[in-house]
């Protein structure tokens, strides 16, 4: 077993001054949570508590087992989408007694498919996604979901689906747009921008919730159009004793099976971007089966599926929350809601609420990579973008599939292409220098030197003999190659080097291979190349290159141009 496996939840110079901070953090994550959770469970087909249901238990499973140290779960945008469109597609009236039994089996079935995900080791792909899908992907989901928030802040219904159903679902809820919304909910988005550059510290999202029903309380601003959460009964869930409809369980065990791989990637993702943000590792298989666990608890409490939550998990961090402590104190703070405080619920205007979860997820969304991809790597910002609207347009899944297949084919084209330069010597100064990266670097008369960047095979072995050959001239007697960069070669390398050899020594070339790896001296062997080495084109240096040929310091250079 990994002996990362019990990962401490405290990352390095963690003390316990940090705590207070943990747990103002897990407070404020329980408040957002209110308005988010219970949005979602009716997305998902269930009376809103059961939201707040699944913010007590599976939040508490998620923070004890994860190696994260300060990511949040919980009741979510994805997965809650997912699972109502299973719903609706089954004819499943939502909020009815059927789907109340049906959304908590789907769950269980997300359960074990995870669990099956943590048997197969299944996570270890994900550290095969590049940052630039990373960010992309991530970037995808927050504009989502800000999208589907966007009509709450004018009195809509929140909407579900891709972007293109989203405008369409904008535009529909346009009719029952109210201006005092509109306004109280971009103040908000702007003050909290505000406030987060000018005083970061500052937990403005808290104070403008106390304000918000501050203001209803004095105002009435149920009675100017201004939707507010709907009251709450107290008291905590127990667990559910399920009927299982054996005529749907294949429709949802494929629809678990979808919920599943989005729930995987989606939180995989998000974390390891954080983690690598903050310089540590997660354990892989360990994150699976937090999942799993995670959803076994949301389902017995007759909950949907959870899912990471890119919205609270930025709040967390930008409130100091650096440790899972943060977890379990959102969880003890959900009961103590739902225990004492659930009167004040009916009192918070949605507008307001959206706004801080808008706010909270433009500060998630990666444009700041995005700039330094555009500005550096232009085939890196490409992914980026694409995977961004992949998800945006095609899904979450999809958004993954789309990122990874352009990576995918990126190394293709740079192990087919990769890196490589001819070398020459810089006047007044020793040793030998690439000439693309030097504008004074200068070939030696009647040399070519050449560096390849990459392991030989049947997808390159082209290029690197073209480029040779494109720099053969009439004054041309002898080809080095600089070969550290070549790890290994495959069969067909290796017969077109023999044959290179031979054509070139027909010309009166010779030709040398110099700084390899002894490992691809082996290959050349076991491959028929062995004749390579006997015959003294594979050299050790360079130095023992040119004491062969007899040409040493001050060289002849070639003045024209490169």
């Amino acid at each position: 077993m990994n002996k990362h496996y019990f990962k401490s939840k405290f990352p390095s110079g963690y003390s316990a001054l940090q705590i207070p901070k943990d747990i103002f953090a897990g407070i404020i994550v329980a408040l957002v949570s209110i308005p988010i959770s219970m949005g979602y469970a009716q997305i998902a087909g269930l009376p809103m508590i059961y939201g707040l249901y699944g913010s007590i238990l599976p939040i508490l499973v998620f923070g004890i087992i994860t190696t994260s140290y300060d990511f949040v779960f919980g009741v979510d945008a994805a997965p809650a989408a997912l699972t109502g469109a299973t719903i609706i597609s089954l004819d499943i009236v939502k909020e009815s007694k059927e789907a109340i039994n049906a959304v908590p089996v789907l769950t269980l079935l997300v359960a074990l498919w995870l669990l099956l995900f943590y048997f197969l080791k299944a996570g270890r792909a994900v550290k095969y996604i590049s940052v630039p899908v990373m960010g992309g992907f991530i970037t995808g989901i927050c504009l989502e979901i800000i999208s589907m928030q966007i009509p709450k802040l004018w009195g809509g219904t929140p909407g579900t689906g891709e972007l293109p159903h989203l405008i369409i679902h904008m535009v529909k809820e346009f009719p029952s747009f109210n201006g005092l919304s509109f306004i109280l909910g971009i103040s908000t988005i702007l003050i909290i921008i505000l406030f987060r550059k000018l005083v970061p510290k500052l937990p403005m999202s808290v104070i403008i919730l106390v304000i918000g029903g501050i203001l209803n309380v004095k105002l009435g601003l149920e009675e100017k159009g201004v939707k507010l959460l709907p009251a709450t009964e107290s008291g905590l869930p127990l667990p559910k004793l399920l009927h299982i409809d054996f005529s749907i369980l294949p429709n949802l065990g494929f629809s678990a099976l979808t919920i599943a791989l989005v729930i995987m990637s989606e939180t995989m993702l998000a974390s390891r971007s954080n983690a690598i943000e903050d310089g540590y590792d997660l354990n892989t298989e360990r994150e699976v089966l937090a999942y799993s666990l995670a959803n076994f608890v949301s389902g017995v409490f007759g909950c949907c599926p959870v899912n990471a939550s890119v919205s609270r998990t930025t709040i967390v961090r930008q409130f100091g929350g650096r440790s899972q402590i943060t977890s379990i104190a959102a969880c003890i703070s959900m009961v103590i809601i739902l225990l004492f405080c659930t009167d004040f619920i009916p009192l918070l205007p949605v507008p307001i609420l959206t706004a801080i979860i808008i706010a909270a997820l433009l500060s998630a969304c990666e444009f700041e990579l995005a700039h330094r991809l555009h500005k550096n790597s232009k085939q890196d910002f490409v992914i980026f973008i694409s995977a961004m609207i992949g998800v945006l347009f095609f899904g979450t899944m999809y958004g993954v599939i789309i990122g990874m297949t352009l990576s995918f084919i990126v190394v293709i084209r740079e192990a087919v292409s990769p890196p490589r330069t001819y070398i020459g010597v810089r006047p007044g100064h020793e040793g030998f220098y690439s000439m693309k990266a030097h504008d004074d670097a200068r070939a030696i008369q009647g040399i070519v030197m050449y560096r390849f960047g990459g392991n030989l095979f049947f997808a390159n072995i082209d290029t690197f003999i073209e480029d040779l050959e494109d720099a053969i001239d009439e004054n041309t007697r002898v080809i080095i190659i600089n070969a550290s960069g070549i790890n290994n070669v495959d069969i067909t390398a290796a017969d077109r080097l023999v044959a290179l050899s031979k054509s070139l020594k027909n010309r009166n070339i010779r030709f040398f291979i110099t700084e390899n790896d002894g490992v691809v001296n082996d290959e050349l062997k076991r491959y028929g190349a062995g004749d390579l080495i006997e015959s003294g084109v594979i050299q050790k240096e360079f130095e023992d290159v040119f004491d062969i040929i007899n040409l040493h310091a001050p060289f002849t250079l070639v003045e024209d141009e490169k």
